[in-house]
C-alpha cells in the first residue's frame, strides 16, 4: 500500500507544504537507514519521522493493523507525552488508519500498563525511565522483538546527562532484540550534531544527518530601561521593567513570559496581577512544582486561546505546540543561546512563521548579553552538549534492570554495553568489577544479603531471584537528581503542588510563602507532606528551588567577551548598546574594555580592604574554583586571608593586605602543571565527593530512597551515602563508584575542563593591571554580590548597595578625566 498520495492530499487539505527534509527522512527510513533529524522548532520534524515508519508498515501490511509493537517514540518529559500521542494519532486518522497509539508513563494505571503489556499498540509513546521498567518485566524480549522503529524526540535534552547514558543502554539493548531496528533522533537546537548522531546510534554505525533548512527568522530583542544605572546589579531593573512588560502583554493576544527559576516565576505572576487585577483569570502561572492537573488546565486553555499570559520556566521549553502563541518574553539573561532559541520557538510554532523573543533584562550587563546572543545566534555559534562517559552508577542499575527482567549473558551483555558511546571504553576489569558488584556488593559488602541481587544461574544466565530487591529495584529506576518533593496540601484537604523538602525544612508553623500565585501559611507538617491554610496577610518569603544560579554558557560568555572586544574600534553593532554607552564609556574611563585579546584584572583599595578583581568571562562555576585556587596559590606563597565572590564575568578577592603577588605578577599563578593537585587540596575534595556520592549510592541502588510517598529525606539518604562512601573509601581501596564520584566533583562541581582550558586561555592572553580609584561598573556587581553573602547589618543589602551606587554615579559625574593607571604584563 503506497501512502504518498495519501500524505499529500493530507497536506494540500491542511495548506501545508511536504519539506525537502521530511522527503529525505521518509525515503532514509523506508530504505533501513537510522539518523539524526535537525530542524527548528514547529518545523514539522514530528513528521518528518513518524512517516517514514507509517508508511514502512503500511507498505508490508497495508491497511490492516501490524502485530505487536512497531514503534517506539521516547520524549524526556512526561508533559510531552500526551500532546505528541494526540499528534501521531491524528497523523494516522488523517491517513484513514486505524493503529492504536498509547501513552506509558509514571502516571499510567496499573490496569492500562497490563492491557498494554497483553496487547501491544503499534505505537508506544513512553519515557527513558518507563522504558527502562518495561525492560525489567519478563517476556520483554518478545515485546520488543518486532519493533521497527525508535524515535527519540528532543534528543539534545538527554545527551550530556545521565539519562542519556540510561537510555544509550536502552537503546543497545533493543538493538539487541530486534535486530535490523532503524533509530532516530529529533533536535532543534544543539551546536555538536555529528557527535550527537554518532551517540544515538552507538560507534561505528553509519547514519545520516538530515538538516531541514527552513527559513525561519528568530527575532531576538530586548526591553530598552529609559535609566540603566552605570553600576549595576542583579535584580535591580526588574521590578522597574513591570510597566513596560505590561505593556508589551497589551499588544498581543498570547504570552509566555519566560523566567530562569520557579522563585522568579512565582513573583512575576505575582507582579502582574498586582498591577492589572483584571487580568487575574487570565494570567497563569506554570511551572515543574504545580500540581499536574493544574498544569494541564493551563496547557489546555493556553491551547484554545484563553489566556493572555502564561508565567512560566523551562516546563515548557520543549515541544508543546501552543499555536496561539504570539510572543515570547525572557525575563533576565537566558545563559545560553541555545535555551533562547528553544523560548523564542514557542511563538510562530509552524514552519513558515517568524519567531520573536523580547529579552526584559534585569540588570544593565544582560543587555550585552542579550546583544551577545543575537550575535552568537547569528554566527551559529550554539552550545554543544558533551556526552557522559563511564558513568558506573547507571551500568549498575541497567544491569539489575535486566536481571530483573528476562536476565542477562554477561559475556554477550558485556559486548552489547561497549556498543554504546557511553561505555565503548569500558574495559573487561571494569566489567568483572561491576559483576562483582551487582552480584556480591564487593569486597566490603559481600557479608550482607541486600547487596547480593543478581545471581548467576547453572545455564549462565544472571537474574534477580529475590521478589523484594526485584520490587524496589523497580522503583528505584531512574537517573534524575533532585531534592526530594514534598507534597503541598490544603489543610482542609486538596492538593496544591510539590514542594522541596529543603526549603520547606527550613520553615516554622506560621511561616507564610509565595505558591501557585497564592500567599499561603505552613500549618504543620507531617510524613512527607506540608499542610498548609491561606494566609492572612500579604507578607511572605518565596521559595528557592535548586538551579537557581545557572552559569553562563562557553557559547554565550565568549560572545559577551568579543563584543566588548568590538566596541573600542566602533565594530559592535546592537541596538542595546546606546543605552548602555555611558555604563561602558565610564568602565573605559576608569579602568579598560575587556577583551578577548587581554586579562583584566583590577586592583583597588577601600576601606574595605584590597580588593583584586579579574575578569575571565568563563562562568559561575569556572571562576569559583579559580578564585578559590588563586586565593590557595597566594596563600601558600604568604600569609593571607581572602574573602571571596564570583559573577558570570569575574571574580573578587579582598584580603585586609595588599596580596602577595609573585614577581610576575598573576601570570605566575596561572600554571597548570599541578592544577588537579591543588584543586583537589583547596576546595576540600573528599568532602565534596562524599556529598556528590548520595547521587551515585541512589542510582547503582546502593541505598534506597523509600516507598512512594514515604521517601527518605535529604538528610536520611544523605547520612545513609555518607556512611557508604565511608566504608568503601576505607575498606574497598579502588572502588569504581567512589572514584566515580571524585570524578564527577571535577566535572560537575567545578567543570574541570572548562577551568583548565580557561587557565590556558588567560596565560595566552596579555595581562592588564588597572588601578583605579574606585570601584567600576565591571566590579561594582561582584562587590554587591558579596556584600549580600556576609552578615548584614540593621540595613538591608539593598539600601547599601543603592547608597554606594549613588556615591559612585556622583563621582562618575565628578571626574572629567582617566583615573586608573595601566600596566600592561
Amino acid at each position: 500500500m503506497d501512502l504518498t498520495p495519501a500524505i499529500e492530499r493530507w497536506f494540500t487539505a491542511e495548506s501545508r507544504e511536504i519539506l525537502p527534509f521530511q522527503r529525505r527522512a521518509w525515503a532514509d527510513s523506508l530504505a533501513g537507514r537510522s539518523g539524526l533529524i535537525h530542524a527548528p522548532t514547529g518545523s514539522g520534524k514530528t513528521l518528518a519521522a513518524w512517516l517514514g515508519p507509517v508508511q514502512a508498515l503500511a507498505a508490508a501490511h497495508g491497511a490492516a493493523r501490524a502485530p505487536g509493537l512497531r514503534v517506539l517514540w521516547i520524549t524526556p518529559l512526561r508533559a510531552l507525552a500526551a500532546d505528541t500521542r494526540r499528534g501521531l494519532a491524528a497523523a494516522l486518522a488523517a491517513l484513514d488508519l486505524d493503529w492504536p497509539v498509547e501513552l506509558r508513563s509514571g502516571d499510567t494505571g496499573q490496569a492500562a500498563r497490563a492491557r498494554q503489556w497483553r496487547s501491544a499498540p503499534t505505537a508506544l509513546v513512553t519515557t527513558p525511565e518507563s522504558l527502562s521498567v518495561m525492560l525489567s518485566t519478563k517476556g520483554a524480549g518478545a515485546y520488543f522483538g518486532r519493533l521497527h522503529t525508535v524515535v527519540v524526540d528532543e534528543w539534545h535534552e538527554l545527551i550530556g546527562s545521565k539519562r542519556g547514558v540510561q537510555l544509550e543502554l536502552c537503546l543497545a539493548r533493543l538493538r539487541a532484540l530486534a535486530p535490523g531496528l532503524r533509530t532516530w533522533g529529533l533536535s532543534a537546537t544543539l551546536g555538536n550534531l555529528e557527535q550527537a548522531r554518532d551517540v544515538l546510534l552507538g560507534p561505528g554505525v553509519a547514519g545520516e544527518l538530515i538538516e531541514g533548512q527552513v527559513p525561519r527568522p528568530v527575532v531576538i530583542e530586548a526591553l530598552l530601561p529609559e535609566d540603566p544605572s552605570r553600576f549595576p546589579w542583579a535584580g535591580h531593573l526588574g521590578e522597574a521593567q513591570l510597566g513596560a512588560v505590561v505593556a508589551a502583554l497589551e499588544s498581543a493576544g498570547s504570552t509566555l513570559l519566560f523566567t530562569n527559576t520557579r522563585s522568579q516565576a512565582e513573583l512575576w505572576h505575582a507582579a502582574l496581577v498586582g498591577a492589572r487585577p483584571d487580568w487575574a483569570d487570565t494570567v497563569a502561572l506554570h511551572h515543574g512544582s504545580l500540581d499536574r492537573a493544574l498544569r494541564e488546565q493551563i496547557e489546555a486553555r493556553l491551547a484554545a486561546g484563553e489566556l493572555r499570559c502564561v508565567v512560566c520556566t523551562s516546563s515548557l521549553d520543549l515541544g508543546v505546540d501552543f499555536q496561539p502563541v504570539e510572543q515570547v518574553l525572557q525575563v533576565g539573561s537566558p545563559k545560553g543561546v541555545a535555551r533562547l532559541l528553544q523560548r523564542a520557538g514557542r511563538s510562530g510554532h509552524r514552519p513558515g512563521a517568524v519567531s520573536r523573543v523580547l529579552c526584559v533584562p534585569t540588570h544593565a550587563f544582560e543587555l550585552m548579553e542579550i546583544a551577545a546572543a543575537r550575535r552568537a545566534a547569528t554566527r551559529g555559534e550554539i552550545e554543544a552538549r558533551v556526552p557522559l562517559t563511564l558513568s558506573l552508577d547507571v551500568l549498575a542499575q541497567h544491569v539489575v534492570t535486566l536481571a530483573t527482567g528476562d536476565g542477562l549473558q554477561p559475556e554477550a551483555l558485556f559486548a552489547e554495553v561497549r556498543r554504546t558511546h557511553a561505555f565503548a571504553a569500558l574495559t573487561p576489569e571494569q566489567w568483572q568489577w561491576l559483576l562483582d558488584f551487582v552480584t556480591r556488593g564487593g569486597p566490603a559488602l559481600a557479608a550482607y544479603p541486600q547487596f547480593r541481587k543478581v545471581v548467576i544461574g547453572d545455564d549462565g544466565l544472571g537474574r534477580v531471584e529475590d521478589t523484594r530487591i526485584a520490587r524496589l529495584h523497580r522503583m528505584g529506576i531512574g537517573t534524575i537528581s533532585s531534592d526530594p518533593m514534598m507534597q503541598l496540601k490544603w489543610l482542609r484537604g486538596g492538593r496544591v503542588g510539590t514542594i522541596e523538602e529543603s526549603f520547606i525544612a527550613r520553615l516554622s508553623p506560621g511561616d507564610r510563602f509565595l505558591f501557585a500565585g497564592r500567599v499561603v501559611e505552613l500549618a504543620r507538617v507531617r510524613d512527607m507532606v506540608a499542610y498548609v491554610r491561606a494566609a492572612k496577610t500579604r507578607t511572605r518569603i518565596v521559595p528557592r528551588w535548586q538551579g537557581g544560579r545557572m552559569p553562563l554558557s562557553t557559547a554565550l560568555a565568549d560572545s559577551v567577551l568579543a563584543l566588548f572586544g568590538e566596541i573600542p574600534a566602533g565594530q559592535a553593532e546592537a541596538p542595546e548598546l546606546p543605552v548602555l554607552a555611558p555604563m561602558l564609556e565610564l568602565q573605559a574611563r576608569w579602568s579598560r574594555l575587556p577583551s578577548p585579546e587581554e586579562l583584566l584584572v583590577e586592583a583597588v583599595e577601600t576601606r574595605e580592604g584590597h580588593h583584586l578583581f579579574v575578569y575571565p568571562f568563563a562562568g559561575r562555576l569556572v571562576h569559583e574554583g579559580l578564585a578559590t585556587l588563586l586565593a590557595w596559590r597566594l596563600m601558600r606563597g604568604a600569609p593571607a586571608t581572602f574573602t571571596l565572590s564570583v559573577n558570570d564575568y569575574g571574580f573578587e578577592l579582598l584580603s585586609p593586605a595588599p596580596p602577595p603577588l609573585p614577581a610576575q605578577g598573576l601570570d605566575g599563578l596561572l600554571g597548570d602543571e599541578t592544577l588537579l593537585a591543588d584543586l583537589l587540596e583547596c576546595i576540600n575534595a573528599s568532602e565534596i565527593a562524599r556529598r556528590q556520592f548520595r547521587d551515585i549510592a541512589r542510582i547503582s541502588g546502593l541505598v534506597f530512597q523509600g516507598y512512594p510517598g514515604a521517601q527518605k529525606s535529604t538528610r536520611q539518604i544523605q547520612a545513609s551515602s555518607g556512611l557508604m562512601f565511608d566504608v568503601l573509601a576505607r575498606y574497598d581501596e579502588g572502588n569504581l563508584l567512589v572514584e566515580q564520584a571524585r570524578r564527577e566533583v571535577l566535572e560537575s562541581q567545578l567543570e574541570f575542563r572548562r577551568l583548565a582550558a580557561t587557565l590556558a586561555r588567560m596565560r595566552a592572553q596579555r595581562t592588564v593591571l588597572c588601578r583605579p580609584a574606585r570601584l567600576t561598573p565591571l566590579a561594582f556587581p561582584l562587590w554587591a554580590e558579596r556584600l549580600q553573602t556576609q552578615v548584614m547589618s540593621s540595613e538591608d543589602w539593598r539600601t547599601r548597595v543603592l547608597r554606594m551606587a549613588e556615591q559612585l554615579e556622583r563621582a562618575a559625574d565628578e571626574t572629567a578625566r582617566p583615573t586608573a593607571r595601566a600596566a600592561r604584563g
